[in-house]
């Protein structure tokens, strides 16, 4: 049974570090399926995990963990989208500033998180979010637009929601794309702008914003990244954190096809294939194993945060 201290959880110790609750995947006598964003979408990564990797999951529990089978902590979250998550397949509400909701947006998880990681963990000061939904941050933004503390690198499409001007002062690098961009010009701009971010400012921590509404066809992102194009950005951040010894925060954000689903569970599964999320590898390579601690710990403190 996994260790409880407080606000936090141990996890088991041969866990996958993804967090994941049944209650993500919101329903409203059927109207959800008029809605643009598929609210069941985090449900069908775990179950696409699931067939790959052959094994059991216990849906009455609520912080999922893939291993050679899927466990779950006994107590289950009591909100609907718990505000922050170390590898989730969920989360990512990046339009939600802690004074209003926007965008589809109710829970500014991402300022909860680095707040939260701020006030309570010793040794972290400095945070980059790395934004790379197909719009603009504009919650986590304007939450931290005087805070020095905070270095913001967004990648987005200049020509859609939300375009706030306002909110553009707080990013320190922004990379505005064109209608229609492609993999090859996308992910050099990635792999140029995430390298050059970290170079400028190694953080303490890294939230790393995946929305999948990159994808070609997506109806409200305007831009034409190929499903291969969607795991290969995921990867080149995630060798940039560890090639650093920067634990990273992921979360999965914006998508508008039903199809992005299958792609989360396949980057989820090249990354851990290149041993990019393996908890061990994980911990033995990160600078402040206190962070790395924390960031295991305290996805239910998070949730019990929000709550008051």
């Amino acid at each position: 049974m996994p260790h409880r201290t407080g606000l936090y959880e141990d996890p088991p110790s041969a866990c996958w570090p993804i967090i994941y609750s049944p209650d993500y995947n919101i329903t409203f006598m059927g109207l959800e399926k008029l809605h643009p964003f598929d609210a069941g979408k985090w449900g069908k990564v775990i179950n696409f995990l699931k067939v790959v990797i052959c094994c059991g999951y216990n849906h009455r529990n609520s912080t999922g963990c893939l291993s050679s089978q899927f466990r779950c902590s006994e107590k289950s979250f009591e909100t609907p989208a718990n505000p922050d998550r170390r590898n989730n397949n969920g989360g990512g509400f990046h339009h939600c500033s802690s004074d209003k909701g926007g965008g589809f947006c109710a829970y500014a998880d991402i300022t909860l998180a680095i707040k939260f990681l701020f006030e309570r963990v010793q040794g972290v000061s400095k945070a980059t979010i790395i934004d790379l939904d197909a719009h603009q941050g504009n919650g986590h933004e304007r939450d931290f637009m005087d805070d020095h503390r905070v270095y913001i690198m967004d990648a987005y499409n200049r020509y859609i929601y939300p375009g706030d001007g306002f909110a553009k002062r707080a990013i320190k690098r922004r990379v505005e794309l064109e209608w229609g961009t492609e993999d090859t010009e996308y992910l050099q701009k990635v792999h140029t702008h995430v390298e050059g971010a970290l170079n400028e400012l190694k953080p303490d921590i890294i939230v790393y914003n995946a929305g999948t509404d990159i994808l070609d066809g997506d109806p409200l992102g305007g831009l034409a990244i190929s499903p291969q194009g969607i795991v290969k950005r995921d990867e080149v951040v995630f060798k940039a954190a560890r090639s650093r010894r920067i634990p990273i925060l992921m979360v999965t954000s914006g998508g508008y096809q039903k199809r992005t689903a299958r792609i989360i569970a396949d980057s989820i599964l090249n990354l851990h294939n290149l041993g990019l999320i393996d908890k061990e590898l994980a911990a033995s390579g990160v600078a402040n194993p206190k962070v790395e601690q924390m960031i295991r710990d305290s996805a239910k403190g998070l949730a019990n945060l929000s709550l008051q």
